[in-house]
C-alpha cells in the first residue's frame, strides 16, 4: 500500500500530531511511505532525520511562492504534490499546534477527490477486498473507500529509529516542479488575512485571594449563584442576512445580521451548491467535530477563506471580521476573508449538566485522581485542559478548552491550570471561578473569582 504522510515543522519540532500520523503509517503491513513538509529550506534537517524510521521517500516542498500560506493555499499545495504520488492513503495529524484549525485535512481530502474520515483514534482494519479501510473515529465507527485520506488523534507515540539505520537524501520540490499557479499559492492565494495580534481582556475579573481552608465555604456560597451568562455584543451595522449551519448557531448569528437563514446540516457539497446558487455574503459553522469536518471541504470547493473556531464576530455591515486566539492560545488575532462567502466555524457553550466543575491541567498530572475523588466527594463534574488530554491522563469527552467544549457551570474550579486564552475562552460564562495554582503569576488568576496559591494536594482533602 502507497501511504503519504504529511507533517509540518513547528517551532523547530516535528508537530505531535503529525508524529502520530507517522507511527500509524508505519504500523500499517506492506506500507510504502512518503513523509512530504510544505516549509523552509532548514525544514529537510527534520526530514532527513525522519527517512531513519524506514520511510521510503522524504520530499520537502520549498519556494518563495509558497509563503504566508493559509490552510486553504497550503492544501492546494499539497494536494498538487500528492497527485504525483498517487497514494492509496494520505494521513494527517489532526491539526498543527500553531494553528489548531484543523482545516487542512478535510479541505485536501477534497482537492484531492479522497474519502475522508477525521478523528481517527484507531484504525480497525484495511480490507484490500472492499477496497475500505475501516476506523474507530470520535464520531464512532467509520469506513470509506480507497483512496482515502484520514486525520488522527494523539493516539499513539512515534518510535525511536534502530542505532544502524541510515538517512536518505530528501527531494526538495519547487512550484515549478509541482505545476502550481502561483497565484493560488503562500500569502498572494491566501483568503484569510490577519488585521491585528492583541493581548485580549475579554473575561478578566478581580480575583480575591483566600486560603486553602476557606476553599469549601466559597464553593457553597458559590454554588446558589446564577450562571454567569456574558451578553452577547451587537454590532452597531449589520448585514441584511446571513447563513448559519444549524439552530445552535442563530443567538451568535444575529449580533451581526438582522435576519439567519438556518441551512440543515447535509454534506458539504450540497451546501456549497446552495452557496453558489444564492451567494450568502456570510456562512456560520458551528465548531464542533461535525462542522470541523464540514466546513473546510464547502471552503475548497468555493475556494473561500474560512476562519476557525471563533470565540467573537463583528461587521461593518459588509465585512466580517473574526476573531479567535492564536501563537498556542496566548494572544487574541482579528481575521479577515477576502473572498465570498466569509465563512467562520464558531464556539458555542454547552450548557452544563453540572453545577460545579472540578478541572485539572498540567500541574496535576501526578495527582489527577485526587481531581475526580474531590469531586465525586462534592457532587462535581470533571474536566482537564488539552495538556492532560494530550498526555493520556484524561478523556478527550473531558477536554475544555477551543479544541474542546466550552461550558457554563455555576462554579469552576481550576486546579494546576495556567490559563492560556485556548482555555479561558471556554469558561467565560462560569458563574464563580476558583483558581488554586502554586505559580502566583499564573494567568489563570486574572480569569478567576478567588485564588489560591497553593499546592493543589493541600486544598483538596476533606
Amino acid at each position: 500500500m502507497k501511504i503519504v504522510v504529511c507533517v509540518k515543522q513547528v517551532n523547530g519540532e516535528l508537530n505531535p500530531f503529525d508524529a502520530c500520523a507517522l507511527e500509524t503509517a508505519l504500523r500499517i503491513e506492506n506500507a510504502d511511505i512518503t513523509v512530504i513538509s510544505m516549509g523552509r529550506p532548514q525544514v529537510a534537517d527534520m526530514l532527513k532525520s525522519l527517512t531513519r524510521l524506514g520511510i521510503a521517500r522524504a520530499i520537502l516542498l520549498t519556494d518563495n511562492a509558497f509563503a504566508g500560506a493559509d490552510t486553504l493555499a497550503t492544501s492546494y499545495t499539497l494536494s498538487l504534490a500528492i497527485k504525483k504520488i498517487s497514494p492509496d492513503l494520505v494521513i494527517c495529524g489532526r491539526q498543527s499546534v500553531d494553528g489548531d484549525t484543523a482545516q487542512v485535512g478535510p479541505s485536501l481530502s477534497q482537492m484531492l477527490g479522497f474519502s475522508l474520515i477525521t478523528n481517527v483514534m484507531k484504525i480497525n482494519r484495511i480490507d484490500n477486498r472492499d477496497n475500505k479501510i475501516y476506523c474507530l473515529s470520535r464520531m464512532g465507527e467509520e469506513s470509506v473507500k480507497l483512496p482515502a485520506l484520514i486525520t488522527v488523534e494523539r493516539i499513539n507515540t512515534l518510535r525511536f529509529p534502530s542505532i544502524r539505520a541510515k538517512t536518505k537524501e530528501v527531494e526538495i520540490w519547487t512550484a515549478e516542479d509541482i505545476g502550481a499557479d502561483k497565484d493560488r499559492c503562500g500569502l498572494t492565494g491566501s483568503p484569510t488575512r490577519v488585521l491585528k495580534i492583541y493581548e485580549s481582556s475579554l473575561g478578566k475579573r478581580k480575583c480575591t485571594f483566600i486560603e486553602p481552608r476557606e476553599l469549601l465555604s466559597v464553593i457553597n456560597k458559590s454554588r446558589h449563584k446564577d450562571r454567569h451568562g456574558i451578553k452577547l455584543k451587537q454590532s452597531d451595522k449589520k448585514f441584511d442576512e446571513i447563513w448559519i449551519v444549524g439552530e445552535e448557531l442563530k443567538e451568535i448569528g444575529l449580533t451581526i445580521a438582522d435576519k439567519v437563514k438556518v441551512i440543515d446540516r447535509q454534506p458539504a457539497a450540497r451546501i456549497a451548491e446552495l452557496a453558489k446558487r444564492y451567494n450568502p455574503k456570510v456562512i456560520l459553522w458551528s465548531a464542533d467535530l461535525w462542522g470541523r469536518r464540514n466546513a473546510p471541504i464547502a471552503a475548497a470547493i468555493l475556494q473561500a477563506g474560512l476562519c476557525a473556531d471563533c470565540t467573537h464576530l463583528e461587521t461593518d455591515g459588509e465585512k466580517l471580521y473574526m476573531y479567535r486566539p492564536a501563537y498556542g492560545g496566548s494572544l487574541m488575532a482579528k481575521i479577515e476573508c477576502r473572498t465570498y462567502p466569509q465563512m467562520a466555524t464558531v464556539r458555542t457553550v454547552m450548557e452544563s449538566m453540572d453545577e460545579i466543575i472540578v478541572a485539572g491541567g498540567k500541574g496535576v498530572k501526578d495527582c489527577f485522581d485526587l481531581i475526580r475523588d474531590f469531586a465525586n466527594k462534592i457532587g462535581a463534574g470533571i474536566g482537564a485542559t488539552r495538556g492532560l488530554v494530550d498526555m493520556g491522563i484524561a478523556p478527550y469527552e473531558m477536554q475544555i478548552g477551543l479544541t474542546g467544549k466550552s461550558i457554563n457551570p455555576k462554579v469552576y474550579i481550576a486546579c494546576g491550570i495556567s490559563g492560556v486564552v485556548h482555555h479561558t475562552c471556554a469558561i467565560e460564562q462560569a458563574g464563580t471561578i476558583i483558581a488554586i495554582n502554586i505559580d502566583k503569576g499564573a494567568r489563570i488568576f486574572e480569569y478567576a473569582d478567588y485564588g489560591i496559591i497553593a499546592d493543589v494536594r493541600e486544598c483538596l482533602v476533606l
